[in-house]
């Protein structure tokens, strides 16, 4: 009787401690599996493929026949083969050729307007069937070709430009030397053809020099490595640069109150463009009327450095040709104050290096205003120690994708246990 009812308490102590223990097992696992996921958080190949193509430098995006955007990464977004989930037409309507014969097709994009920050002005873009055996989808491929387009660029102009724009200088020299050859027993003669000779070999030389800052700007050299550089300090410098030439000509110098903005860029070449702007301003002012510069931040993205004279001002059509290289408003001021009419060329390709744009509003009679666009530049904050969980990841975020594979790696092992 009594090993009956010892049997009995046995039995029960097991049915009291086995939920007990088996709920025990589950914790336990829990625990190991989200210690695992900690150290490891992606675990399966489809998160390596999805974090491999989101950080990918290439441009990658899935259509099907409908047109829509299967799959793509924040590069195709910047090289603008997708925006707001709507393929770029071009793009589409060669994967519409391709879907007819299962042929890859590249196509070469030229950006129609570069938005303050994007770099990018040129893609090449790859369109191929995503495989042969399932023929519902094409991808494109796109590489940012806009540095290979401006070195193309300055070989392909800088021959043309330098004999074209050397021959005068040249040719006056030769010229002023037959002359001064002839004369050289007055020396009056001598010494007005001497200075004249002196006065076009640094002429050519200072355009030699522009040039040669040109064909770096346009891909001829890599471009420096950037920076924050802050931009009080851009525009105190060119005001020291030109403060001499200002005062030859009685005109002052004012500028707005500082910002204290950073922009992410060459502080060096960034004072030459201001510089530039600058000097340009004071050689086509009157006497004695001031220039300005101020800056102002726009949307809180973008800082606008304004440079502003009073001076003959740019007639609308040729503010369109204003930033071209050797292009003169005034030939015979340019003449007058040693211009090689690269300055503005310069300025141009400055800002661009930088993301950047640049734009000119003017009037005849009444002046002129260059306005500098520049992304400002914003520190990255520390990161948070856990990102908030349900958060959408449409542009590759790996902290949300993580927490999002560990709440579903965790219930699979719960369900299997």
């Amino acid at each position: 009787m009594s090993a009956f009812l010892a049997f009995l308490l046995g039995v029960a102590v097991t049915g009291v401690a086995l939920p007990a223990l088996n709920w025990a097992r589950k914790r336990i696992i829990r625990h190991r599996s989200s210690a695992t996921l900690e150290d490891n958080q992606v675990t399966t190949v489809g998160q390596v493929l999805h974090l491999a193509v989101q950080g990918s430098p290439t441009g990658v995006t899935v259509l099907d026949r409908g047109g829509e955007v299967i799959l793509s990464n924040a590069r195709a977004h910047e090289m603008a083969l997708v925006h707001d989930r709507t393929v770029n037409e071009q793009v589409w309507k060669v994967a519409g050729e391709v879907y007819a014969d299962k042929e890859a097709r590249s196509l070469d994009l030229t950006m129609p307007y570069r938005r303050t920050g994007n770099r990018v002005s040129s893609v090449r873009a790859l369109i191929k069937p995503l495989t042969l055996i399932d023929d519902r989808f094409v991808i494109v491929y796109g590489t940012d070709e806009s540095e290979n387009v401006r070195m193309e660029s300055a070989r392909r102009d800088f021959v043309a430009n330098v004999s074209h724009e050397l021959k005068t200088p040249v040719g006056g020299m030769a010229l002023l030397a037959e002359a001064l050859m002839e004369e050289a027993e007055d020396p009056e003669h001598v010494a007005y053809f001497g200075e004249r000779i002196h006065k076009e070999a640094h002429r050519m030389a200072g355009m030699i020099n522009e040039l040669i800052s040109l064909s770096k700007l346009q891909g001829a050299e890599p471009l420096p490595e950037m920076e924050p550089v802050s931009v009080d300090d851009v525009i105190d410098e060119a005001f020291r640069r030109n403060q001499v030439a200002a005062d030859n000509a009685d005109i002052t110098l004012t500028k707005g109150a500082d910002s204290g903005v950073l922009v992410v860029g060459d502080r060096s070449l960034l004072v030459t463009a201001v510089s530039n702007l600058i000097s340009n301003a004071i050689n086509y002012s009157p006497q004695s009327v001031p220039v300005s510069v101020s800056q102002k931040v726009a949307n809180k993205d973008v800082v606008l450095i304004r440079v502003t004279d009073r001076g003959i001002g740019i007639s609308p059509e040729d503010q369109k040709r204003v930033f071209e290289r050797f292009f003169r408003v005034d030939k015979a001021r340019s003449r007058s104050t040693g211009g090689t009419g690269l300055g503005l060329a310069i300025v141009k390709h400055v800002v661009a290096n930088h993301g950047g744009n640049i734009k000119v509003w003017s009037r005849p009679g009444t002046g002129s205003t260059f306005t500098i666009e520049l992304p400002i530049h914003h520190p990255t904050p520390e990161p948070p120690a856990v990102a908030a969980a349900g958060q959408d990841d449409e542009t590759g975020s790996t902290g949300t994708l993580r927490q999002a594979v560990s709440r579903v790696a965790t219930r699979r092992k719960d369900k299997a246990s």
